[in-house]
């Protein structure tokens, strides 16, 4: 009896290794087969809908900083407070977005590499469609606090989701120029929230005011995207890591087939399938390779926010600070905003030449000079030329690191892992736009942009020594 069922046992031990290491097979020759398709309109058209998400998405991200001047005129919100943490102040409204944002990055990163990216991609935007509207309709300073927290959570998990689907969808020598494009696409947003604030901020179309048509617009908009979402597949790369290989197989032989009537001979064949990470724990974020990534990453997001959101936030209320009129500095915010999508398209013909982590450091440096000549300025082609160049790098360092940190992470947990690390960044902005207000108050403009400096220099320190390279290599290579 006990050598029946020692033989049973055995049997079920080698069943299960055999499965095993049949999904193993599975994941690498699915990671092979996506990374030699070649770069025609069935993979540029994913790509293209994910960036359409992310437009809708920096819109309601990017809003903030243009609609504070109109909020500010309509008795809601104040411009500084007189404590440090004061909830009534344009800062209460930046860090209830980031605190938003943090919760959702942190707490529900974990619901894309659960429930699938294609699912999470359309709920998580309908979800924050749905708070942005109600914000629009507040009147009070803890009403409006209260919902941009909400949109915020919805807007975190969307950002990690968006990221984790693109970087698994694209092929690996496309894998930066489609985070190029995506964060073009994304960023055209600016130009386009800059100058619908310039046109309806300072005024009350229909007796409602010009900020709150802002703010719905964006909503009524993203409905389109979850019209078209139906056009996007799942991840092959999750399907496979989730041990589903025969989906896996079916969702990639259908756009194999799309892009060979594209391509118009047969594909290349698939690479040496590249050696595939055990199945990951989220814990094993603390564990080699992937502890040196996790610190490194921390550390640059609660300091790269400081850079990004520091200028993009703040810079009308930063040029009324100078004395400059509501509708003059929104009216230099909006030719600013122009330049927002040129970072990304100038990055494209970078992003696949030069390492991440150096295009990284030289924008930081970029960032450190430019905005601390813009705490000087006083005229208006420098404020313009300065604020464009600020754009131009804090834009190349955003799609350069959404690409890098996806990279660095196996599939079985990307999207949790990104959405730890990153969430760091939103902690930071919590307390960073707490801190920003009280610099502006205490130190001027000059103030802001020297914090602001500082914290690029800390970025250039983190990345500079100790992020590894990636460029050209397999996901699951990085991974290993």
């Amino acid at each position: 009896m006990a050598i029946l069922e020692g033989a049973s046992s055995l049997r079920v031990g080698n069943d299960a290794a055999q499965a095993e290491a049949a999904t193993v097979a599975g994941i690498g020759a699915i990671s092979a087969r996506l990374d030699r398709l070649p770069a025609t309109r069935a993979v540029w058209k994913l790509i293209l809908l994910l960036s359409l998400g992310f437009f809708f998405e920096l819109y309601d991200l990017l809003f903030t900083g243009y609609v504070a001047p109109g909020l500010v005129k309509s008795g809601i919100l104040t411009p500084t407070t007189s404590g440090l943490f004061g909830t009534s102040g344009v800062a209460s409204f930046v860090a209830a977005l980031f605190a938003g944002l943090f919760v959702g990055t942190i707490a529900c990163g974990f619901l894309a590499d659960r429930f699938g990216r294609r699912a999470i991609f359309t709920w998580s935007l309908l979800w924050y469609m749905a708070a942005n509207t109600v914000m629009a309709f507040q009147d009070t300073a803890h009403g409006l606090n209260l919902w941009r927290f909400v949109s915020g959570m919805g807007i975190g998990v969307e950002l990690i989701t968006i990221g984790t689907y693109l970087s698994e969808l694209a092929p690996k020598h496309l894998r930066g120029r489609a985070f190029a494009v995506c964060q073009a696409i994304g960023f055209s947003a600016v130009p386009v929230v800059a100058f619908l604030s310039y046109l309806l901020v300072p005024r009350t179309p229909f007796g409602l005011d010009g900020w709150r048509w802002v703010v719905l617009l964006g909503g009524i908009s993203a409905l389109f995207v979850w019209y078209f979402r139906r056009n996007l597949p799942e991840s092959p790369r999750w399907l496979a890591s989730k041990g589903r290989i025969r989906e896996a197989d079916e969702v990639l032989a259908r756009l194999e087939e799309k892009v060979a009537q594209q391509y118009g001979k047969p594909l290349p064949q698939p690479g040496p399938a590249a050696p595939v990470p055990r199945k990951a724990r989220f814990a094993d974020m603390w564990q080699p390779p992937y502890r040196k990534r996790t610190l490194m990453l921390i550390v640059f997001h609660i300091f790269q926010t400081v850079g990004f959101y520091g200028f993009a936030n703040w810079v009308p209320t930063l040029l009324v600070k100078q004395g400059i009129t509501v509708t003059s500095s929104l009216l230099y915010t909006t030719v600013i905003g122009l330049a927002a999508p040129l970072g990304p398209l100038l990055g494209y013909w970078i992003a696949d030449r030069f390492e991440r982590k150096h295009v990284i450091v030289c924008m930081a440096a970029i960032n450190i000079a430019s905005g601390l000549l813009f705490s000087q300025a006083s005229a208006a082609v420098m404020i313009v030329t300065l604020g464009v160049l600020l754009t131009l790098a804090g834009n190349i360092i955003s799609f350069t690191y959404h690409t890098y940190q996806q990279e660095l992470y196996p599939t079985a947990i990307r999207a949790r892992a990104v959405g730890f690390v990153y969430s760091w960044s939103r902690l930071s902005a919590v307390f960073s736009s707490f801190v920003i207000a009280f610099m502006l108050r205490e130190f001027g403009v000059t103030g802001v942009f020297v914090f602001i400096a500082s914290a690029m220099a800390l970025v250039i320190v983190a990345i500079g020594l100790m992020g590894p390279r990636t460029l050209g290599k397999s996901l699951e290579s990085i991974s290993h």
